[in-house]
Formats: structure tokens, sequence, C-alpha cells
């Protein structure tokens, strides 16, 4: 049996993991990642009962019932490197044994259905689309740091992306992450774009802005938008994706992440009174998980 150091496995005094401060008796199978802490409540609101919630930085969990189901509602920030820290933690407390510092025996998969906010890329995503990321491309390079990350990703698709886009060695190499599919359809239904998502290590130059400092390839966006692999288009971008379809699918866990267009690039839009209108998509999550 594999036992996992302090070092490694940091648990607080109270016997909740390092970082999200939850305990294992906390977590539900069913999960709800959302970007902003004040989003869980959001999606809270529609619970019938709340069973528990703990704050910790930008980690806020709620966890409770809607028709009878039970969900935990997670925030995890901004970024990929906020979804390592998440996932990593929520696996901790669904497959370790917290007392013994050892692997369960009996491996627990999670269901995981990330609801967030995109830029769209496409014309067929205007602003207010719904689109479900089938694959993720991360520009982040987190998966890179792990072992077996070619056994889950998609690397025909890489390859064609790289000379398609003239890649820069400079940057990290990009991974493509696979949704659980039999998740996509059972979330997606006929109200989402489905197609793939650029997961970006920023919001600015990652994406493609230009402010006070020039782009290193002005022609990124022109080309992630031309790009069509298999009949599907980039529809969007976003900064956590890839990384959440990549680490659960090492993990053996089930995710999938679906946003809102909230700005369209092509067509230079911006919906800044996104909260008032993603309840739909929360609502539609909430039925079908």
């Amino acid at each position: 049996m594999k036992y996992f150091p302090e070092s490694e496995l940091i648990i607080n005094e109270d016997g909740s993991c390092f970082h999200l401060h939850l305990k294992p008796s906390q977590l539900a199978d069913k999960v709800i990642l959302v970007g902003d802490p004040a989003r869980v409540n959001t999606v809270a609101a529609h619970f019938s009962e709340i069973e528990s919630e703990v704050q910790s930085r930008e980690f806020h969990t709620i966890t409770g019932y809607y028709k009878g189901k039970r969900i935990t509602v997670q925030s995890h920030g901004i970024g990929c490197d906020n979804i390592d820290i998440v996932v990593n933690e929520l696996d901790t407390l669904a497959n370790i044994d917290y007392e013994t510092r050892t692997e369960k025996t009996e491996h627990r998969t999670l269901t995981m259905v990330r609801i967030g906010t995109c830029g769209g890329l496409q014309l067929n995503t205007p602003v207010g689309t719904f689109v479900a990321s089938v694959k993720s491309i991360g520009f982040d390079g987190l998966l890179n740091f792990y072992a077996g990350r070619n056994d889950v990703c998609d690397l025909e698709l890489e390859e064609a992306f790289k000379r398609h886009m003239e890649w820069n060695p400079l940057n990290a190499a990009p991974y493509v992450a696979n949704a659980d599919m039999e998740l996509i359809n059972q979330i997606a239904g006929e109200e989402m774009v489905r197609g793939i998502t650029v997961s970006c290590g920023g919001f600015y130059g990652p994406q493609g802005r230009t402010l006070r400092i020039p782009l290193a390839d002005p022609n990124q966006n022109q080309k992630i938008e031309s790009f069509e692999y298999d009949g599907l288009r980039v529809c969007n971008f976003e900064m956590e994706s890839s990384a959440l379809a990549g680490l659960a699918s090492l993990l053996g866990h089930r995710a999938m992440t679906c946003c809102m267009v909230i700005a369209n690039r092509r067509a230079q839009k911006m919906n800044t009174e996104y909260k008032n209108s993603i309840d739909t998509l929360i609502s539609l999550v909430l039925e079908r998980i």
C-alpha cells in the first residue's frame, strides 16, 4: 500500500485538506466547479438543503441537496494552476484514507462539471451561447509534468495543431485533453455547441489581447479560428478546461466543462452583465448532473 508522507499529502490539524479546508465527509460524488467564489452561492441558492459550507482564500465550498441529489459546489479561482490544486485535493478526499495516509483499496469516481464563462471564437458562438468542451488544448503545459499524459491525450490533434500554428518552441508544449464523452452527452444535450476549447495561461497576451505589450504572434487568433480537426473547430477561449479534463482522466474521474460565451472575439462584442444570465446554464447542469 502506498504511503503519502506529510510533505506530499498535507492535512490540516482539523483533518481537512491543505488548501480547500474540506474534510472527506463533506465531499459529494457529484461536483460542480465554478471560478468565482461568489458563484458558489448562486448555485447553492437552488438547493433545498445546505449540509456544509467552507471558505478558504478563493476556495469556497458548499455541499447540499438539489431534488434529492447530493452535490458539492466548489470554486477554483482562475487558471489551470488552481485546477491542479482543486482536482488533486478533491481526489485525495475521495481516494486516500486520511487516518492511515494510504490509498483506499476501492476507487471512488467523482463526476465533475465546470460551469464557466468564455470568449467565443466563431460566428456560431455569439454572446450568450453555451459551449461544451469536447477536447481542450492546454497552452499552460500543466499536464506535461505528469506521467501518463500521452495515454489520456489526443496526440494526433496535438501534432496537427502545432503544425497549423507554426508553434513557437519557446511556448509550453500544448496538450489536448478529452472530456468524458458520456458526461458530455448527458449534460450538453441539444442546447450546447460542441467543439474544441483552448485553455490559456493568461487573459491578455495568451488570448491574443493587445494592450501596451505587442504580441509575439499577432496572427495567433486568426490561426486558431481557422483550425479544424475531425469536423471540430476551436469554439472558445477559457483558462481551466484542459487541466480539469486531463487530471480527471489520469485520476479516473468523469469531467467536462461547459461555458457561456460572454465575449465574441470575432464580433468584438462583450456582455459585462453576464452574471444575471448564467443562471440558465446553472439550472441546466443541476437538472442533468
